[in-house]
């Protein structure tokens, strides 16, 4: 019997996140956890990220399989999945509350949504990395009722609705997990819970960018146009 639900991570380069993201996930309290395909995207990682994802295959139904940019990584595993849902997480994210994706499929199933996310929280950063995560949830919270926002880090999706939208548009350099998103029309989508990610994102292109960068998206949200000419230098480097 086919699992309801695939998970898909996109890896590059990744030894240093994704046992810590595999082994929550097999401490999820969720019955068929041991067999729901995991589909692990990986653009050529040069270290042991694919040595260490391995080591799981034993307890986990795991599948390795060609990625790239995060948006053709996510959308090669969505191609071969064969289930009803399509979980997308990010590498370097750690699932601390055992019953998110059991209560994710459950609120899925009742309530007919189309789409799930979650809040972010930094579990290895500080003050001033807790506090933006914590303003970008305030943000986050108030777009579900117009134009709703879940983030690469924990993205839920009907398959068919992920194709009828398009998919992880490649051409959207930054952002192409709201781009998506929005377009869910609010009553068929939800937030439920929170999810615990570094601060790797602030080291990348610093605080204060990333800020402007989420404030600008979220200005932008009726302007098509901005997404495909937006770029940010070594951004997914």
């Amino acid at each position: 019997m086919a699992s309801e639900i695939t998970i898909i991570i996109p890896t590059k380069n990744e030894e240093k996140y994704i046992g810590k993201l595999l082994e929550s996930i097999r401490n999820q309290n969720y019955q068929d956890i041991a067999h729901i395909p995991i589909i692990i995207a990986d653009a050529k990682s040069t270290d042991h990220t694919r040595a260490i994802a391995e080591t799981f295959s034993n307890t986990l139904n795991i599948a390795l399989i060609e990625g790239g940019p995060v948006a053709v990584g996510r959308n090669n595993g969505a191609e071969i999945a064969e289930s009803e849902y399509l979980l997308f997480i990010d590498a370097d994210v750690i699932l601390l509350d055992k019953t998110i994706i059991k209560r994710t499929l459950e609120k899925m199933r009742k309530r007919s949504f189309e789409c799930i996310g979650a809040y972010a929280k930094c579990y290895d950063g500080k003050f001033l990395d807790r506090f933006i995560y914590f303003l970008c949830n305030i943000v986050q919270f108030f777009s579900q009722f117009s134009s709703p926002f879940a983030t690469g880090m924990y993205f839920c999706i009907k398959k068919d609705v992920f194709i009828k939208l398009g998919r992880f548009n490649p051409s959207v350099y930054f952002a192409e997990d709201y781009f998506l998103s929005k377009n869910i029309r609010p009553s068929r989508f939800a937030i439920i819970g929170s999810i615990f990610t570094t601060n790797r994102r602030f080291k990348k292109i610093g605080h204060w960018n990333m800020i402007k960068e989420f404030v600008m998206t979220a200005l932008h949200t009726h302007n098509q146009s901005y997404f495909f000419r937006h770029k940010i230098e070594n951004y997914w480097d």
